[in-house]
């Protein structure tokens, strides 16, 4: 079992009025969210952990879990707002502004986490920006990672991070904690600087990280281990907008990985190729499925 750790929040995407007027439209999202949901509908049936909003917000973020076969039991129901997050899409790709002062997203406490039960757990996203509920992912994954494996896909906003020195120094503990490692090219430029994405993504496995994952959009996604690289192309996709589609890559390395039984230290320090290589296009073929669609909408198995 995985459990996906990190902020669920209502996307506001935009939509026009039958008027022609601009007008946005709720919809349940955030990036370890949108994870969970994606690997609930390829049938890895996930469990979800997030402080969520005990108003009617964070019963629609519960119900869409609860569709797509999510278990959001470790999630504790708190009396604060949910975080919204308004999008727009210029040339198909997003940017956001961020409403989450005082959020039941940023209330977690470490005493809100349940006995973990997962096999693997998942981290990333906008949860990790700051003190709070950062903190207790960051203390979370630090305190499985020595027996359980750990994933994370820091999804990083800039425009969200306040502090760059400490958000960096977070992310690096943690890229350094983890068995299976994913950044974009962007991200990863970020944190490292321009140079070569091969030479930096494989300066970052080591005896503890086993597998790094560098997307880079419509080329597609380069999976490197001590062995060597693997590259899949990204499918052809009639691009509608790229909400999601990095967490439903996710969803899909994690879903086609543990239905290999790879998903313990011990099988992802011997991954091979083969293994490797169907898991990238797991994810690849999901992700494809998305872009396609408005919105973040992972596909179900079915329809890979």
């Amino acid at each position: 079992m995985i459990l996906c750790c990190g902020e669920a929040l209502i996307d506001m995407l935009p939509r026009q009025s039958a008027q022609g007027e601009e007008a946005f439209a709720p919809h349940a999202g955030g990036a370890v969210f949108n994870t969970a949901l994606a690997l609930g509908r390829l049938g890895a049936a996930p469990q979800f952990l997030c402080g969520m909003s005990s108003d009617f917000l964070g019963d629609i973020l519960r119900e869409r879990l609860a569709e797509s076969g999510v278990d959001a039991r470790p999630s504790p129901r708190l009396a604060a707002p949910c975080t919204l997050a308004f999008v727009r899409l210029i040339d198909g790709q997003a940017s956001y502004a961020f409403y989450d002062e005082n959020s039941a997203l940023r209330s977690l406490r470490a005493e809100d986490i349940p006995e973990v039960t997962a096999n693997a757990l998942f981290f990333g996203g906008i949860s990790l920006v700051g003190d709070g509920c950062g903190q207790v992912y960051e203390d979370l994954m630090l305190a499985q990672a020595e027996t359980r494996v750990t994933m994370i896909d820091p999804n990083i906003r800039p425009g969200f991070i306040t502090d760059k020195t400490a958000y960096r120094a977070r992310i690096e503990r943690m890229l350094a904690a983890a068995d299976i490692v994913k950044l974009s090219d962007e991200d990863l430029t970020w944190l490292r600087g321009a140079g070569d994405l091969a030479t930096q993504a494989r300066a970052l496995l080591s005896t503890r990280t086993r597998l790094v994952c560098i997307t880079e959009g419509a080329r597609g996604v380069t999976g490197h281990t001590e062995a060597g690289s693997v590259l899949v192309p990204a499918p052809k996709a009639q691009v509608v907008d790229t909400v999601g589609a990095g967490d439903t890559f996710n969803a899909g390395l994690l879903a086609g990985l543990d239905a290999a039984g790879s998903l313990t230290k011990p099988a992802l320090a011997a991954l091979d190729e083969e293994t490797l290589r169907a898991a990238l296009d797991l994810g690849a073929r999901a992700a494809a499925v998305t872009v396609a669609r408005a919105g973040a909408n992972p596909p179900k198995r079915a329809e890979l």
